[in-house]
């Protein structure tokens, strides 16, 4: 990978995607790190949230324009932009970063870096020419459960094989099937839009899988089985809010993330709100995520979406049921 840039304020800054859900995540992480967003682009022009970070960026709803822009600046001594935040639809994300590498700039990426595999490969080759830098947001990675959890395995006999059920509930409305979230060929659909990272995590403390069966695959619910190096997975993930537990429902939350390691519950519901401000901060330090770091999960994720489920077969999760 390419050498990082280790400077860590007054770095100019570029942003697509403004108006999603992630991107204020992203102003934030740029604000609280002492840098400066200078030019955001988003087709939807309701993006009010960034007076609340740099009210003086300019703003585009033309990719045209707004790639016009960062070579304009790249040509000005002192202008050019550092480093692009992508924070837009996930088919969109390979177009983008090769667009922050053409204009000079480094590209941190949300999830997932891209869809497909072989994108993956590409995107090295087109770093290595360009001399810049692509970070994936790998977020999990800094969650302070994780750490601990990853620790803890490391800690024990290789040859240990553990049990891991993994629930990841994410209520949405009708919007979410309407939006390019619904659509398989730009979101990936359901295990990668919003179970990505939660595989990322997985292989990065249990190792690569060897066994990959999907038993269930459907528009808002997708479960499985993952063997991985060190541990058996069983997973479920919904955007429905008819599988959230009662107690959730209760306290007005339509979110439920649940992770049992041999039995035991881990516990980090929360924590989440900082680690974009964390993944920045280590990215300027020269020690984020590259292409390579997210190559694994995403080869996961194509797995899964491109397998016949099985059924009520074999060793699945018992909310399958």
């Amino acid at each position: 990978m390419p050498k990082a840039n280790s400077k860590q304020s007054n770095l100019r800054f570029g942003l697509i995607g403004a108006a999603g859900y992630i991107a204020p995540r992203h102003m934030k992480a740029i604000k609280e790190t002492g840098n400066e967003l200078v030019a955001a682009l988003d087709p939807n022009d309701s993006v009010g949230i960034i007076d609340s970070y740099f009210p003086e960026a300019d703003f585009f709803i033309e990719s045209e324009r707004y790639d016009r822009h960062l070579d304009k600046l790249r040509r000005k001594p002192g202008q050019k932009i550092d480093y692009v935040s992508i924070c837009s639809p996930n088919y969109l994300h390979d177009a983008h970063v090769r667009m922050a590498l053409r204009n000079e700039a480094n590209a941190i990426c949300e999830k997932p870096l891209v869809l497909n595999p072989w994108n993956v490969d590409a995107l090295e080759e087109i770093e290595q020419e360009s001399g810049k830098n692509i970070y994936s947001i790998l977020q999990l990675r800094y969650h302070p459960a994780i750490l601990e959890l990853k620790e803890k395995i490391a800690a024990q006999p290789a040859d240990k094989i553990h049990d891991i059920d993994l629930t990841y509930l994410t209520s949405r409305g009708k919007w979410y099937h309407m939006s390019w979230k619904g659509d398989k060929e730009k979101s990936g659909s359901i295990a990668t839009n919003i179970g990505v990272h939660f595989f990322d995590m997985l292989s990065w403390i249990f190792g690569k899988p060897t066994e990959n069966i999907v038993h269930l695959y459907e528009e808002d619910r997708a479960a499985g089985y993952l063997q991985l190096e060190k541990a058996r997975v069983r997973w479920f993930l919904s955007v429905s809010d008819r599988y959230l537990p009662k107690e959730t429902l209760k306290k007005g939350q339509r979110t439920f993330r649940s992770i049992t390691v041999d039995g035991e519950e881990l516990e980090f519901s929360g924590g989440f709100t900082d680690l974009h401000t964390l993944s920045y901060q280590e990215i300027l330090k020269g020690n984020g995520y590259g292409p390579s770091a997210a190559k694994q999960s995403i080869y996961m994720v194509h797995s899964i979406r491109n397998k016949k489920p099985i059924g009520l077969r074999g060793d699945y999760h018992p909310m399958v049921r």
